[in-house]
């Protein structure tokens, strides 16, 4: 097949990646420099309908892929299906199930979902109302679209009465007790199939302290979550919705993303989006032993009935995300990424936060592996050569441990030198037999990044 992924951040270099190794035609909208030793990226293609249509009629793909959120609730998917162009995703109708905080609500209230208790308010006496009903700790959410940075939840209510404020519409909400979880499940509007459990992290620092960012790491499989959460999660949460949506004439094509929270009343939906989610996909599709693009195609054109549900290797995958000095309020952009030998300090003024260094030597900056004991490179990923050197994407070694990075938010200077371009620059993927072999080479391969300003969580996959 010919493949077309819109995007360009870790979540669309995973989902390139896990369909670059199948065979075919691979490209990427706009891309990134990791995207770009996989797949021929398009970077002067704005993520918008008329550009990926237009892209499409020179490239005749057989599938488009839509990464983020953004262009699907501006209508891309519309505008493709219109073309006649098959596409992995939802219509701007269906895809208000995230663009819409309020409109997800309705939509969980008629299909009989369980969430928490809630008001849409649209003044700040509203608002006032709303927070005192439910009292600490406040969850107050942005109705629309926010890159996951659009939820406070706080025990201080002017922090809480500011956010509302600030956002305009908002979703007001009772807390829910118990771990967060994600379940990924495939559509083609009337079957669905469950992808694998994972949990991310939401906060900005070590112990879930600090602002809602789009995520600083995640983990899967699930060891101490139920047997039958993919199961539970399907019946009363993935496919009523997936039936509420096409009773209102308007069928959900691609993936259904239900953030939950296990509360001591069972599991209740806190958010749905209508895409992967990053972090959580680097995760997943590193785990998924059966063909990618095939699933996505039968979604995409309505041919999953009867389908086998995805196959699954053993053992574990954590990903660590290394982001830019002053995310998530205000990323720096532009500061040089190298890999060396490990060098991680604490940075001034930070504690025992761990913070990528400055630049110690000069190299020509690339991805590259460092870890004890490997044997070869895989011969099936293949080594890229571009204008700053080899991107060796996948490092094995005898004990089946290994990790590599995904380009998040990155970008290639006017001297040919890999720079930051993004909130959330790195995303460094570690697997091995459990999710603690896991989260050791996540975290070695982490430690050899040099880049000035550059932080990430310690605490990813702690003591699952």
């Amino acid at each position: 097949m010919r493949i077309l992924v819109i995007g360009s951040g870790g979540r669309e270099h995973a989902i390139v990646r896990a369909l670059s190794a199948e065979g075919g035609s691979v490209h990427a909208a706009p891309g990134n420099p990791g995207i770009a030793a996989l797949a021929e990226t398009h970077p002067q293609v704005a993520p918008v309908p008329e550009q990926i249509v237009a892209l499409t009629r020179k490239l005749s793909p057989d599938l488009v892929v839509i990464g983020p959120e953004a262009p699907l609730v501006a209508g891309a998917a519309d505008a493709l299906r219109e073309a006649r162009v098959p596409c992995f995703g939802p219509d701007a109708a269906a895809a208000r199930i995230e663009g819409s905080k309020s409109f997800a609500k309705q939509v969980m209230a008629e299909a009989g979902i369980p969430t928490a208790a809630s008001f849409t308010c649209t003044t700040a006496a509203e608002a006032d109302r709303a927070l005192a009903a439910f009292g600490p700790p406040y969850v107050v959410k942005d109705d629309a679209l926010a890159a996951g940075k659009g939820v406070l939840v706080t025990t201080g209510l002017e922090a809480a009465r500011a956010h509302a404020r600030a956002c305009g519409t908002v979703v007001i909400e009772e807390f829910l007790d118990g771990p967060e979880v994600s379940l990924f499940a495939v559509t083609d509007g009337v079957t669905a199939l469950p992808l694998l459990p994972a949990q991310d992290f939401k906060r900005a620092r070590d112990g879930d302290q600090g602002p809602n960012t789009g995520g600083m790491g995640a983990y899967a499989p699930l060891p101490w979550a139920p047997a039958d959460l993919a199961g539970q999660t399907m019946e009363r949460v993935i496919q009523p919705a997936i039936d509420a949506l096409a009773r209102r004439g308007t069928p959900y094509r691609g993936l259904l993303y239900a953030g939950l929270a296990l509360t001591s009343a069972g599991p209740k939906v806190v958010e749905f989006n209508a895409r992967f989610g990053d972090p959580e996909t680097q995760v997943v599709l590193d785990r998924l032993a059966s063909p990618l693009g095939p699933l996505l195609l039968l979604s995409a054109t309505g041919g999953l009935a009867g389908v086998m549900r995805p196959e699954w290797r053993p053992g574990a995958a954590v990903v660590v995300v290394i982001a830019a000095e002053g995310y998530p309020e205000a990323p720096v952009k532009g500061d040089k990424i190298f890999f060396t030998e490990r060098n991680v300090v604490p940075a001034p003024g930070q504690g025992d936060e761990t913070r990528v260094s400055p630049p110690s030597s000069v190299m020509n900056p690339g991805i590259h592996h460092v870890a004890g004991g490997v044997e070869a490179a895989r011969a099936d990923t293949g080594v890229a050569r571009g204008e700053f050197g080899a991107y060796v994407l996948h490092v094995e070694t005898a004990a089946a441990t290994h990790a590599y990075v995904l380009h998040a938010g990155t970008a290639v200077d006017a001297r040919g030198e890999l720079v930051s371009a993004g909130g959330r620059v790195l995303n460094v993927v570690g697997s091995g037999e459990d999710v603690a072999a896991a989260r050791a080479a996540a975290y070695e391969l982490a430690g050899t990044a040099e880049m000035r300003g550059g932080w990430y969580r310690r605490d990813i996959a702690a003591g699952r």
